[in-house]
């Protein structure tokens, strides 16, 4: 329980559009669904870490995604953080205590978080190495995928194991892709800043809008696929929060505001 509790402050501290419906989550559904999510916060902060070059934070994720490889029915929580300690003093909390996300998940499905995490990371380590060198709309694809739809992937094989809820698989890559590519728009002057530049060229940041729109498309039939249930529940408040983000972008906002947050997400739990 104080694992679990422990997540969740953390997950509040660290995504205002996931902590929401996480937290209204059955126990072992959250645990598994925080667990993920946690997981993959943890190396997302490497790949964003602007103390950190491109070879170092490769070199981190390959690690990371080595110890996430190696994990069995008996590992410790020092065990995700072997070969970490050189690099502790410029990595955040969320990331040195990868162990702990790992092991909140429930024993039957803890595996796949694990190799579901593994994976990003090294897809993450690509990406890193290649200075995320977006050139065209299959390259844009690519690094949505690495990074968002295959958390759709994971998210179904999450349902599935719960309750058994079957899902399109297609859908929920579109999914994952259009709530990451809201993120892409809504971070585009600070990737800038940092030397980061996701849209292909020729594009301007209206295509990026429109790509978006495309995959929330996918996004509204995975959602609206779903049966009543936790699912269900969970999918819709940051699909909405999503299309409230492309909303208030287009008025010239940079984001929603706590206030349009919890209108939002009143209006779809009802």
């Amino acid at each position: 329980m104080n694992l679990r509790n422990n997540a969740l402050k953390t997950l509040k501290e660290t995504s205002r559009t996931f902590y929401i419906p996480i937290s209204r989550l059955p126990d072992s559904l959250q645990d598994a669904v925080a667990s993920a999510y946690l997981c993959m916060r943890a190396i997302d902060e490497v790949e964003d870490n602007p103390d950190l070059n491109n070879f170092t934070k490769a070199k981190i994720l390959r690690q990371m995604s080595l110890n996430l490889q190696a994990a069995r029915e008996n590992s410790g929580v020092e065990d995700f953080s072997a070969g970490l300690m050189p690099y502790s003093h410029c990595l955040p909390d969320v990331t040195l205590r990868l162990g702990q996300w790992a092991l909140l998940a429930p024993d039957s499905i803890a595996p796949r978080i694990w190799d579901a995490t593994a994976a990003m990371a090294d897809r993450m380590a690509y990406w890193a190495e290649n200075n995320w060198t977006i050139r065209t709309e299959a390259n844009l694809d690519q690094y949505t995928f690495s990074v968002a739809g295959a958390v759709g992937l994971l998210l179904s094989d999450l349902w599935a194991w719960y309750d058994g809820t079957q899902t399109n698989r297609t859908y929920a890559i579109g999914f994952g892709r259009g709530l990451q590519s809201v993120n892409i728009v809504r971070n585009h002057r600070e990737d800038l800043r940092r030397g980061v530049n996701f849209i292909p060229q020729g594009w301007h940041i209206e295509d990026v809008h429109q790509y978006a729109r495309r995959n929330l498309k996918l996004a509204d039939l995975y959602t609206k696929s779903l049966p009543p249930g936790p699912a269900l529940d969970f999918c819709k408040i940051p699909l909405a929060l999503a299309y409230g983000t492309l909303e208030v972008m287009a008025l010239g906002k940079e984001k929603l505001s706590r206030s349009d947050v919890m209108a939002l997400v009143q209006q779809v739990t009802r």
